[in-house]
């Protein structure tokens, strides 16, 4: 399966490009931006695929980082992935980006508890519990809205907290970023696809809105 997948759920937004057939003799080519919109998504991915040698026509299946965290970077991740199927009628996946983050520390040689969380504005974290075992991440907590008080309680108790872009904001916390090669290697072990008008961002938090009152017409 040839798979490009899109991880933009973070400020570090990364692409990588995969041929899961020859895993073992060519490692993903990845493309990363630290600079949120510094980069256009199209050079990134270009510089993807050039690096496996890999053309637009060749990929098989996308696969998106569904959050939880940015909103502005899941949506425009999931426009390409929708405009993409669109036009070449492939398949697409879509992935929890903390379980990517999981997997991804899994892969470098975590082990033991961690909370993985990101910020959900308004004073709260999206956060999940994961428990990195010798054979893969297993969930033991699932994602929940937390407020800082109790992320701040987790710490003082010695739990092992990470996320994008935390450590300033949780002391005691620490950063790690998901990335889009070990979503290419998730996408690629989906026995499911899914229809690409399905991928929607994860939050949990319902979107709520204020009606605007009436404005006078000063001419009348």
């Amino acid at each position: 399966m040839r798979i490009l997948a899109l991880e933009f759920s973070s400020r570090v937004r990364s692409v990588a490009a995969w041929d899961s057939g020859g895993a073992a003799a060519r490692p993903p080519g990845v493309a990363r931006e630290s600079e949120a919109r510094a980069t256009p998504v199209f050079s990134l991915i270009e510089t993807a695929l050039g690096e496996t040698g890999l053309r637009r026509e060749d990929i098989q299946q996308l696969a998106v980082g569904l959050g939880p965290g940015s909103a502005m970077g899941i949506r425009a991740a999931i426009a390409v992935a929708q405009g993409w199927c669109l036009a070449r009628g492939v398949t697409v996946a879509g992935v929890n980006s903390l379980d990517v983050l999981a997997a991804g520390l899994h892969a470098v040689g975590q082990r033991g508890r961690v909370d993985l969380a990101c910020d959900a504005q308004r004073g709260e974290w999206h956060v999940a519990g994961y428990e990195l075992e010798p054979a893969g991440p297993r969930l033991c907590e699932p994602l929940h809205l937390a407020s800082r008080e109790e992320m701040a309680a987790r710490i003082r108790a010695g739990r092992v907290v990470l996320g994008p872009d935390i450590a300033a904001a949780l002391p005691g916390a620490g950063d790690a970023f998901p990335e889009a090669a070990v979503l290419a290697r998730l996408a690629a072990q989906a026995t499911v696809a899914l229809a690409p008008e399905s991928l929607a961002p994860i939050h949990l938090r319902a979107p709520s809105f204020v009606k605007a009152g009436a404005v006078a017409n000063p001419g009348h």
